[in-house]
């Protein structure tokens, strides 16, 4: 069966400007250049980012975050922690400074883009210690960058999107700091999806961009020597978290065609049970980073939507 048919005609050309990598059978060398290669399509960042190399507070080595500061910062605002995608893999914050830098533009906020190490050098939990490590930066530097620390929102896009939804919970779990919102972009939330005990058999999802055989990969690459056996497991697999109440507000926009579209509504619905509000979006005809395709009316949607939930989440408190 293809889907191909399904994909909206204006995102159509991005499955020939993003084939398809054989995980399986490429040194990760090679697939990391070959992703490199394929990125450069993406625009120019609307505001040139500082370098700074911040310290782990869980052991690690030094880390780099790229900070994006708008001209014109929205007083009493908060600030948002960008995390890239690229499977848990591949990819880096220079690879992708189109999208912390439209976030900083569009809310009037600061962006913190945190280059957080990647498997399968450094699996589970380095990088979402590394995100943690990032976190509590920022927020020691509400005063010295002018935001409220009580407003910063964590936001990513595909492996971005659950390392973001990850550190949601591990901040939750550990007691701080404090995340205002989570802006989710067809995260990747659950290890299973894809392999003999994924719990969603959709036929029509996963064709293009980011199939089942890559997601078995990240995934395996990020668990290393990880049991998935102790109260950890929902820092390494969102979904697997049994406990998602006290959790931040979260916005999650999702393809009809991703391959995380069933694993992205079922986690939508088990947040809405437990309390915490969630604006969910999905978007028809949408396949795996389809909003890369910025002339198509889908992605303009999709930008809007995102722009006006990163500018309310940050927005000054009420009262």
């Amino acid at each position: 069966m293809t889907t191909r048919h399904l994909v909206d005609p204006e995102i159509a050309p991005l499955i020939d400007l993003l084939p398809c990598l054989d995980l399986e059978s490429a040194s990760i060398a090679h697939i990391r250049a070959a992703a490199a290669e394929s990125y450069a399509f993406l625009p120019p960042p609307a505001i040139a980012p500082e370098e700074v190399h911040i310290p782990s507070i869980h052991g690690g080595p030094e880390i780099l975050v790229l900070l994006y500061r708008p001209k014109i910062v929205r007083p009493d605002a908060g600030a948002i922690l960008h995390i890239h995608g690229g499977g848990m893999v591949m990819g880096s914050v220079r690879e992708f400074q189109s999208a912390p830098a439209t976030l900083a533009q569009a809310a009037g906020v600061p962006v913190a883009s945190v280059d957080y190490r990647l498997a399968p050098e450094h699996p589970f939990p380095a990088p979402q210690e590394d995100c943690h490590s990032a976190l509590t930066w920022l927020a020691d530097q509400a005063d010295a960058l002018g935001f409220d620390a009580t407003r910063i929102v964590v936001a990513g896009e595909s492996a971005g999107g659950g390392l973001a939804a990850a550190l949601a919970i591990m901040a939750r779990d550990l007691g701080g700091p404090a995340i205002a919102g989570q802006l989710l972009t067809y995260p990747m939330l659950d290890h299973r999806t894809g392999g003999d005990a994924c719990p969603h058999r959709n036929p029509a999802t996963g064709e293009f961009i980011w199939t089942r055989a890559n997601n078995r990969f990240g995934w395996r690459s990020l668990q290393g020597g990880y049991a998935i056996d102790d109260a950890r497991r929902g820092w390494f697999s969102p979904s697997l978290a049994e406990d998602l109440s006290g959790l931040p507000p979260a916005y999650i926009a999702t393809g009809s065609l991703d391959l995380f579209f069933d694993e992205n509504l079922d986690y939508a619905r088990r947040l809405s049970a437990a309390g915490v509000p969630v604006d969910l979006h999905s978007y028809a005809g949408a396949i795996h980073a389809f909003n890369a395709v910025l002339t198509a009316g889908l992605s303009q949607r999709f930008n809007a939507g995102l722009l006006a939930a990163a500018a309310a989440m940050t927005a000054p408190a009420s009262g």
